[in-house]
């Protein structure tokens, strides 16, 4: 059955076995992830009485995988049987935190940042083949709502998750936090064996030497896609805008609003709990919205709201700027995964997205690791709308691309 078909017979998107199995393995990771983000940073913190960093290491620990097997999952992950892969990364995954969990009890604890790190290389195997399923088993004109579901769930974490994973490590303590990660991925896996069979054939003996071919492949794949194209120079401006904001945050609420380091949980509940809502809402208006347009909101309303929040002295206002942000923020996230989805082959997904992550994220770090040094040059108003024009020039980068339709190959699924 080709992809036009599917389409054409697509049943209600939460009655689709694959969505409901790959959301229930999401909610369980979700969990794990966020009980290990906690644990680790209050245990680091605590261990080191706060010493900068050694708690700067565990975003290394996160970050820098992504630089270098980001490129090299997404091949593979082109490479492999996607379910498979799924799989055994979460056992892996199991297998890595309960070793690392033996380390820890008998007195190594800088081995927690092990955790981090190889989880976070695992997920760039993981996430691509995600990404290639998803594309299999979604009818083509349910992709954008498919999406807006998974940013509703992301959000709820958001909102959920830094209070779960304080309240697991205050409670538990950091062995208990670990062995309930290791157990999450377990059952994760278990829960991914119940998702249809993909029917994408790994590669063929004699297709299996030509990795180096595969990988500059999806470089030029994207190059040679003017939307990817675009889509690659919005991600660089987004994730330059996001770091350096994301890093000034606290002084936002100390110098700006006056308020002690705390009150920042209450600006990333309030951004949190209005992404929730922002996906629900995206997903019930993502069939009329093309992504290009979707993405092109997100990026306008960022632009406006960063150069508020860094101008403003009223805590109302921010907090109410901070929840505009949060409500038009899934329309980035939904954006860019659709795109991402439509213009690449399914053969290709996964070396599209192994190009496309690090560009955001790298900019991400970039950003952030000259934020401190922008901090003691400029006011916290002129990083602010410097972070708002990066934003509105990633708008500026969709308007060549906005009536562009997705090419008709990239809907169709391999035949096997």
């Amino acid at each position: 059955m080709n992809r036009h078909e599917k389409s054409t017979n697509a049943p209600s998107l939460l009655r689709n076995r694959f969505l409901q199995t790959i959301l229930l393995s999401s909610v369980l990771l979700q969990i794990g992830i966020w009980v290990r983000n906690f644990a680790i940073l209050l245990y680091v913190a605590d261990r080191t009485n706060n010493d900068p960093y050694a708690i700067s290491l565990i975003s290394v620990a996160e970050f820098a995988p992504i630089f270098v097997f980001s490129f090299i999952g997404g091949t593979f992950a082109d490479r492999w049987r996607p379910k498979r892969t799924m799989i055994w990364c979460d056992l892996l995954s199991a297998v890595s935190v309960f070793a690392v969990l033996l380390t820890v009890h008998y007195g190594s604890w800088h081995s927690v940042y092990l955790v981090a790190f190889i989880s976070a290389i695992l997920s760039q195997f993981s996430q691509p083949s995600s990404m290639r399923l998803f594309k299999y088993h979604v009818a083509e004109e349910q992709l954008q709502q498919g999406m807006a579901l998974f940013q509703s769930l992301m959000a709820i974490f958001m909102v959920l998750g830094p209070m779960l994973g304080t309240f697991v490590y205050s409670t538990f303590g950091l062995e208990t936090s670990i062995a309930i990660m290791g157990v999450v991925f377990l059952l994760s896996a278990l829960v991914l064996i119940r998702l249809p069979e993909d029917n994408l054939k790994p590669k063929t003996d004699a297709a299996k030497g030509q990795f180096r071919k595969e990988f500059i492949e999806g470089f030029r794949y994207v190059w040679n896609s003017k939307v990817l194209r675009m889509l690659g120079l919005a991600f660089i401006l987004a994730g330059l805008a996001v770091g350096v904001a994301q890093a000034l945050n606290l002084f936002i609420v100390t110098e700006r609003l006056g308020k002690s380091k705390e009150f920042l949980q209450y600006l990333l509940m309030v951004n949190g709990a209005a992404m929730l809502i922002g996906g629900g809402v995206v997903a019930v208006f993502a069939k009329r919205v093309p992504p290009q347009l979707l993405l092109a909101i997100g990026m306008l309303a960022g632009a406006v709201c960063t150069v508020i929040v860094g101008y403003s002295t009223n805590v109302p206002l921010t907090l109410t700027v901070q929840f505009l942000n949060g409500l038009v923020f899934p329309c980035i996230h939904i954006g860019i995964s659709t795109m991402i989805l439509k213009w690449s082959h399914t053969s290709i997904v996964g070396r599209v997205n192994g190009v496309l992550n690090p560009m955001f994220v790298g900019m991400m770090v970039v950003s952030m690791s000259f934020a401190g040094a922008l901090k003691d040059a400029f006011s916290l108003g002129t990083i602010y709308s410097g972070a708002g024009l990066l934003f509105f020039l990633g708008a500026l980068v969709m308007v060549p691309i906005m009536n562009q339709k997705a090419p008709d190959h990239a809907y169709a699924a391999q035949e096997t």
